[in-house]
């Protein structure tokens, strides 16, 4: 692609320059707004505080900075809400119909793990269709990160395409049904 000066991009800085999700102006929502009160805003939903410029729930506040923050609802949990997702896994083949509840269980402990550090990366459902689940997440790093681990705990294969046009990540993963044991 030619830019009016005559440099061509490429696509890394093609994909840099799409921010689907994030505002212009570099800081989140909350602080965009009018400044708060004990500097801190904390998410009436899941518990979220907003203090130097980031998300976080390990933060702990003292007795008076909770009694002046500002009340609010996170973008995650806004997300979350209105089903809005970045990231989206598709688990095919027939290992998944058979193991189920094993690989439930380990998008569970990875979504879990990851919303810990950061409470913005959340799962926004997880439905089945047939002999394939589909994850939803809140980013396009949980929606890596789950296929990643799907990968290294039971097998198979992964792929992922990035979406230039709304910047969503679909991952995939797949694993044919494993072999009967021969006796």
């Amino acid at each position: 692609m030619k830019t009016s000066d005559g440099d061509t991009k490429g696509k890394g800085r093609i994909r840099s320059l799409s921010r689907k999700g994030t505002r212009t102006g570099k800081s989140a929502t909350v602080a965009a707004g009018k400044p708060t009160r004990g500097g801190a805003t904390v998410c009436e939903r899941c518990g979220a505080v907003f203090s130097r410029r980031t998300w976080r729930r390990d933060r702990k506040l003292a007795d008076r900075t909770l009694a002046m923050a500002t009340w609010a609802v996170c973008p995650a949990c806004e997300q979350v809400e209105s089903g809005e997702y970045f990231g989206r896994v598709v688990a095919r083949g027939g290992y998944v119909e058979s193991n189920e509840t094993a690989i439930r269980q380990r998008i569970e402990n990875v979504a879990a793990r990851a919303e810990f550090t950061q409470p913005q990366h959340r799962v926004v459902s997880i439905s089945r269709d047939g002999p394939t689940l589909e994850v939803l997440t809140t980013s396009q790093k949980l929606a890596h990160r789950i296929a990643h681990e799907l990968k290294k705990a039971f097998g198979g294969k992964t792929s992922y395409t990035w979406a230039d046009r709304n910047g969503t990540l679909l991952a995939t993963w797949e694993r044919r049904a494993a072999a009967p044991a021969r006796r």
